[in-house]
């Protein structure tokens, strides 16, 4: 008969990640991009980043919230801008939000490969 090993003799195997995650972080800002075409990705990269802040490491802890407040203050700029657009102050509304999101968007990947925290409210 085989000899059984106590499982305390073993060392804990972690369970590997399919993305690494840095990987995740950048995942989420590429999520937000492809949003401004359908809306959707945006949302599972909003969720995304509200799941993994809390266990993070402070670097992408503090991606993970600009990307959170990214979404939900440019939500905010949408419902504000979109019914006002229809007697025109809401066109410079959407247009304000979609130049602040994209430079968002941008800066906070390249300050993630950077490995820097975001350390900005406005642009990161």
């Amino acid at each position: 008969m085989a000899e059984m090993t106590n499982s305390s003799d073993q060392p804990a195997e972690r369970p590997t990640s399919f993305v690494s995650q840095r990987g995740l972080a950048l995942t989420v800002y590429i999520l937000y991009l492809i949003g401004y075409m359908n809306g959707v990705t945006a949302l599972v990269g909003v969720i995304i980043a509200h799941v993994k802040a809390p266990s993070s490491d402070e670097v992408l802890r503090s991606h993970y919230r600009f990307q959170i407040r990214t979404f939900w203050i440019g939500l905010l700029y949408l419902v504000v801008g979109w019914p006002l657009a229809y007697v025109l102050i809401g066109i410079p509304v959407l247009v304000w939000w979609l130049i602040w999101s994209i430079i968002r968007i941008i800066k906070g990947m390249v300050v993630l490969n950077d490995g820097r925290p975001i350390k900005s409210w406005l642009f990161g």
